[in-house]
């Protein structure tokens, strides 16, 4: 097994690593009700200064200060919007660039009964955006079916992105306005095609741009160099909010009408991974409280189908849902999922959602098999196996499971990983990254061979002529070599804190539970104890996971998990301590509710 790198986040020293005094304070303290504004004056006071002074005002422990420090909160004013969240947080909408554009261009195609037309992306970020837009407009304003429409593309026959399919059926069908959501941003050439056919564009996007913009009616990407709106992280159906947000606003609508829709951007915020700080943890915080008490009917079968009765964190939204509305699109047409998510009645709910269940499992077998084949591919392979990134091409590869099947292979050897399959006559791949590595750049680097690509630091697509992927593989290989940082190819975990295990109560974790949502940006804690040592035997759990107790002195005994962790197994023995990094979670077993020790790694020796 490989190594982990423990890296600890910037905190003042004496919190971070408290071994040889005891400086956490209370361990049983909440956040107080009242306090100053957290601002000293004179010179600029030390981290461990602002971390005292930041729990003296909030009345909190140091540890819990120096997280809430880590997450960038210095004056009581954050930390009580932090706790708090709040859509009178949310920015106005009008701040966007291009929002009034937007905004004037949809009302006048509603006021002049213009034929709309709502086009996502046939990923969960764009199906929840399409199912969001088309809701709600639907759901305020008689339009004949004629006249309003969605289009999810093809993921095969199409690709990603505005096609020249999609817009060919939106002139045959005499759309003049198309209503792009989470693409669009990177399809200029075809904004200009659809301009010749006399439809406009409001694209609604999150993606990074390319130097020239499409000459669209409005442009909606916080991500734009010329836009200064006050937070760039949105998902793309939060790009899609934030313009019926302003819509509302333009027509006096009242925004209690959007709330029912924000089961379908905490979905989104989940599955596309974006950063859990800003507008998207308030729309998260809200969005969870809205799939947990009213869900809509395709959401609520979903729910059942994959067992789940209630989500307590995003991480059980990422898992629970957004692979299977994700498979509708990867094994068929997205379009279902879009279905599923419109469905009015729980009967019609509940026939979509087993049919998206039923492209889950296939879409299951597909990234199994493929992954089997990818890793086989890697150890056969000398100069793969020493390569400081992966490109692996297979014609006969299922387009739709590329980018899970490069993720696996990042578990397996944590470096760069670029999937290619032969579709529509070309290589189409997908890439997956390492923390801290940006694969965008990497292959903007390589753009002399692509014919389109598109994405984020951690995440793209591209397409390549079939003849240059072998000049593609090198470049990039070179590309990689020369920008990656030798610890970036080490798996890493991030730590908050050292913690002592006495300091673990239920008081503790429930202010710890007040932080989230947790995502990018604002992760669960993680903590690291040193010193711990073996209560009874360990177990191992199916063959591959383990289970133990551990304590430090004058500690309780604390139960502790370890998925896929049984190679420890061997070397623990009541003898011998250890330093454990682990997560809190809370266990329910048959009503039974305990703390207990998630752990992410174990390292040998005192520690301290």
């Amino acid at each position: 097994m490989v190594d982990k790198r423990w890296v600890y986040k910037s905190v003042p020293d004496a919190v971070s690593k408290p071994a040889k005094a005891d400086w956490s304070g209370p361990a049983d303290a909440s956040p107080a009700e009242e306090g100053g504004d957290g601002q000293g004056t004179g010179t600029m006071p030390t981290n461990h200064e602002m971390v005292a002074r930041l729990a003296a005002v909030i009345n909190v422990n140091l540890t819990l200060a120096a997280l809430l420090f880590q997450r960038g909160i210095r004056t009581y004013e954050e930390a009580r919007h932090f706790f708090r969240p709040s859509l009178e947080h949310l920015h106005d909408p009008f701040l966007m660039k291009d929002m009034d554009r937007a905004v004037a261009r949809l009302d006048q195609a509603l006021r002049a009964g213009e034929r709309i037309l709502v086009y996502g992306d046939y990923d969960v970020d764009g199906t929840t955006s399409v199912a969001l837009f088309y809701g709600f407009l639907k759901s305020w304003w008689s339009l004949p079916a004629t006249h309003f429409q969605y289009y999810i593309p093809d993921r095969y026959a199409e690709g990603y992105g505005v096609s020249s399919q999609g817009v060919d059926w939106a002139h045959q069908h005499g759309f003049t306005l198309i209503v792009c959501l989470d693409c669009g941003i990177k399809s200029a050439d075809k904004v200009d095609y659809a301009k010749t056919l006399g439809i406009d564009f409001i694209i609604c996007d999150h993606h990074q741009p390319d130097a020239r913009l499409p000459d669209a009616a409005a442009v909606l990407d916080p991500k734009r160099s010329d836009c200064f709106y006050p937070f760039d992280g949105l998902s793309g159906c939060g790009v899609g909010f934030k313009f019926l947000q302003a819509h509302c606003q333009q027509q006096e609508i009242p925004f209690e009408e959007l709330y029912p829709f924000l089961d379908l951007v905490v979905v989104s915020i989940a599955a596309d991974i974006v950063p859990m700080v800003g507008e998207n943890r308030v729309l998260a915080y809200f969005g969870l409280q809205q799939l947990n008490t009213s869900p809509r009917p395709g959401l609520r079968a979903l729910m059942q189908i994959a067992g789940c009765t209630h989500f307590r964190d995003i991480s059980s939204v990422v898992f629970g849902l957004g692979p299977r509305i994700n498979a509708a699109g990867r094994v068929a047409h997205a379009k279902v999922a879009v279905q599923l998510l419109l469905a009015d009645t729980p009967g019609e709910a509940t026939a979509f959602a087993r049919q998206i269940n039923l492209n889950n499992t296939s879409r299951r077998d597909l990234d199994a098999g493929t992954t089997q084949e990818a890793l086989q591919m890697i150890a056969g392979d000398e100069t793969l196996l020493i390569a400081k990134s992966t490109v692996l091409f297979k014609p006969d590869w299922s387009k739709g499971v590329i980018g899970i099947v490069a993720s696996r292979c990042i578990e397996k050897y944590h470096r760069p990983t670029i999937i290619l399959t032969e579709s529509q006559g070309k290589a189409a791949g997908s890439a997956r990254s390492v923390p801290g590595f940006d694969v965008y750049e990497a292959i903007e680097e390589c753009a002399d061979l692509l014919e389109q690509f598109g994405g984020h630091m951690y995440a793209a697509g591209l397409s390549l002529k079939l003849e240059n992927v072998p000049a593609f593989r090198r470049k990039f290989e070179e590309v990689v070599a020369r920008r990656i940082l030798p610890e970036q190819l080490t798996p890493l975990i991030e730590v908050d804190l050292n913690l002592n295990l006495a300091q673990i109560t239920p008081k503790f974790y429930g202010i710890l539970q007040r932080m989230s949502p947790f995502g990018p940006q604002n992760m669960p804690p993680t903590f690291v104890s040193e010193r711990v040592r073996l209560q009874g035997e360990a177990r191992v759990l199916k063959e591959q996971h383990l289970k133990l107790c551990v304590f430090q002195e004058g500690s309780s005994v604390m139960e502790a998990i370890g998925f896929g962790m049984a190679h420890f197994y061997p070397r623990l023995n009541a003898e011998e301590p250890f330093q454990i990094c682990y997560q809190i979670t809370e266990n329910d077993f048959r009503g039974s509710k305990s703390l207990q020790l998630h752990l992410c790694d174990i390292k040998f020796g005192e520690g301290g």
